[in-house]
């Protein structure tokens, strides 16, 4: 037995998200695809470990802003009989993969500077600073367009931290060409390439963790499982609650299930609208409440175990 759950309503509430998700992320590509040329470019002529390091990192943003913008529009695709929640999940499998991909690149970039610290290389400052300054007014940009939907989304989560990690890459290469054109300190450009590499591991690493987690269907990380069940055993003819289980489904979508033990049946109805209710107000919106007359142990010989100590 279950409550109604209003998926039109929220499902059209996604796409009105999505359809402003889309658009930054669309008008992040377009600006992060030309710049990267002028980069690549750049870091050739200027043979600076910097400036292509930022550039390796803004090829893996062009990537992942793409892949993220096709991830936006697929799960808003319907739902099937073979697919009954859609392609909602693909934009943690985004996440993930973006992460992932930018711990490999800076797995690189670390390998590389470290060559170089032993055997410096000449760099032509002046064609660095200048391509590292316009790298970092294009980074402020597409971040801006992204800022509002990251928070939301894990998907847009993954691109942003991609813009941003090339933002503190143009950051640490303009430090780098200051420091190797009016110093002279050679060594400025890999250890820039390090510090802003070791920056950016932090946020990917987090990003796969929270990606994985969802995968795993663990407990949402704002919300304790023994809140909702002393919520749920607090309405008033719900004896117990077991097999209860709360997990995320997609970014901004909590589902919660569970077993509830009513001895009166005239209750039903009454216990099942309460206990949604009080789901709901911890954030819980999708739920699916099995409502038992007896222990359902009392009435079937062998019943599955899975998740009974919960």
């Amino acid at each position: 037995m279950g409550v109604p759950f209003d998926h039109g309503a929220h499902v059209h509430h996604r796409d009105g998200e999505a359809s402003d998700v889309s658009g930054a992320l669309r008008a992040a590509l377009i600006i992060t695809s030309i710049f990267l040329v002028a980069e690549v470019v750049g870091g050739l002529v200027s043979n600076s470990l910097a400036l292509l390091a930022d550039a390796g990192h803004m090829f893996t943003d062009v990537g992942a802003l793409a892949f993220s913008l096709f991830v936006a529009w697929l799960a808003r695709q319907p739902a099937t009989p073979k697919r009954t929640y859609g392609y909602l999940r693909f934009e943690i499998l985004a996440a993930l993969l973006n992460g992932a991909g930018l711990l490999a690149v800076s797995a690189a970039i670390i390998w590389e500077a470290v060559g170089r610290l032993r055997n410096p290389e000449p760099v032509e400052t002046g064609v660095m600073l200048a391509v590292a300054v316009g790298g970092l007014v294009v980074n402020v940009i597409a971040a801006r367009l992204l800022h509002g939907s990251a928070s939301h989304s894990l998907n847009v989560r993954g691109a942003y931290l991609h813009v941003i990690s090339d933002l503190l890459g143009s950051v640490a290469a303009i430090a780098a060409a200051i420091l190797m054109r009016y110093f002279g300190w050679s060594l400025a450009d890999p250890i820039a390439s390090i510090l802003m590499t070791a920056l950016i591991v932090r946020g990917a690493w987090k990003l796969v963790r929270e990606s994985v987690d969802i995968l795993l269907e663990s407990t949402p990380a704002h919300i304790e499982v023994g809140d909702v069940r002393q919520a749920l055993e607090a309405v008033p003819g719900v004896e117990s609650v077991h097999d209860l289980h709360v997990w995320t489904l997609t970014s901004g979508v909590v589902a919660m299930s569970a077993h509830a033990l009513v001895l009166d049946a005239s209750q039903n109805q009454r216990s099942l609208e309460a206990m949604t209710a009080r789901a709901a107000e911890l954030g819980i919106r999708h739920t699916t409440i099995q409502i038992e007359n007896h222990a359902l142990a009392d009435c079937v010989p062998v019943a599955s175990q899975v998740g009974a100590h919960y």
